[in-house]
């Protein structure tokens, strides 16, 4: 069978590669095409435009790109036009992926998307155009099946998230290689984002706070998209403070807690039972918009799921230096916060492990969508 998948964001990769291994165990001549990252390359797909191509962040920031994305989507369409697949596979990146599955419903392909567009935070008013194009939603947060279906009457498949199997066979290979890494160091992980606009404005307020606690080492976690000579000019400023490459989980086991950019890696963090505050600063045009449209209490996805406060967020002008060392602080000092930390992250792991292996059902109902 022929997949064409699309992933426009690191996670995205991480995701698409699991489930390109769990395809090709399904049908081992799996002919797989794709816009993704290495990690979807090395799975098997032969990768036909990098994520870091596509990676726009913010309201302000998509519309001065509208005609690369556009120009993105014209290739798209016409590459799947070309390669002809039994099936689409489309992972996350909602604002690129939904115009995709419009599109591919009217040229008569079979369309899966796997993780849904968080219409539940804004935009619900788009679940009808994706009751009409899209064949097979698979969903990863457990509440997603509940409020498709009593809200829209709209039948998804839940598989389970497919972080929980990723982040134990992570921690089993990295202890059985590092087993120091059982022991925690006086480190202090910063995993500022992957897109240069992100980093740019967050990883300056997270490297403040080093100056506060000398006893520690922060080590930012570098995005596997951007160059070593982008990170030098804000490494050099303190003593320290240093980086590492590939090694994010590692880093993240060693590390005592962590600062963390909103988005899929304060999951990862929680799933690693580490402390963490969760950061998020955007250009202030892109957060007055997102203020007045998006209708969520919390932006982490560890709050979202719990349904409480699990996590610190500190967000738009909250993320200052100030609040940053006392957050961390009580992180690192206040033994009730640990443990209250610790309990709530191991029902997370709970909630989210119902589901069963994600990949391996999302891989099952993708093939059976391209055979059927």
């Amino acid at each position: 069978m022929k997949y064409y998948m699309v992933a426009g964001e690191a996670s995205g990769d991480l995701h698409g590669s699991n489930l390109i291994k769990e395809l090709k165990q399904l049908d081992a001549a799996a002919d797989i095409q794709c816009w993704g990252g290495d990690m979807m390359e090395r799975a098997g797909a032969k990768l036909v435009k990098h994520y870091r191509e596509l990676a726009f962040m913010g309201f302000a920031e998509v519309v001065k790109n509208l005609p690369t994305i556009f120009k993105n989507l014209s290739f798209c369409k016409n590459d799947i036009l070309q390669f002809k697949p039994d099936v689409l596979v489309l992972i996350d990146y909602p604002g690129f992926n939904l115009r995709i599955a419009k599109w591919a419903k009217q040229q008569g392909f079979k369309v899966v998307y796997y993780i849904s567009p968080q219409v539940w935070a804004w935009k619900e008013n788009r679940v009808n155009q994706m009751k009409q194009c899209i064949d097979q939603m698979l969903v990863i947060l457990p509440f997603e099946k509940d409020y498709y279906q009593n809200k829209w009457n709209w039948s998804v498949q839940y598989v389970g998230h497919p972080l929980v199997q990723e982040m134990e066979q992570r921690k089993t290979e990295l202890l059985s290689q590092h087993p120091d890494a059982a022991t925690k160091q006086n480190k202090i992980a910063l995993l500022p984002g992957s897109r240069k606009q992100e980093i740019n404005i967050k990883l300056p307020i997270m490297l403040s706070v080093a100056a506060a606690f000398p006893e520690y080492e922060f080590v930012v976690a570098k995005a596997p998209g951007q160059e070593d000579s982008f990170y030098e000019p804000f490494l050099k400023q303190y003593h320290n403070v240093s980086a590492v490459r590939n090694e994010t989980y590692l880093l993240l086991l060693q590390s005592k807690a962590a600062l963390v950019t909103s988005g899929t890696a304060t999951l990862e963090t929680a799933l690693l039972q580490v402390p963490e505050v969760v950061c998020y600063k955007g250009s202030s045009i892109s957060y007055q918009i997102a203020k007045r449209l998006i209708k969520i209490k919390y932006i982490a996805l560890v709050n979202l799921i719990m349904d409480k406060l699990v996590v610190k967020e500190l967000i738009q002008n909250e993320l200052t230096t100030k609040n940053l060392i006392a957050e961390l602080d009580l992180l690192l000092n206040n033994q009730e916060k640990k443990i209250q930390l610790q309990n709530d992250y191991t029902a997370l792991k709970n909630i989210l492990s119902v589901g069963g292996n994600a990949s391996q059902n999302a891989a099952q109902t993708v093939y059976q969508t391209a055979t059927s």
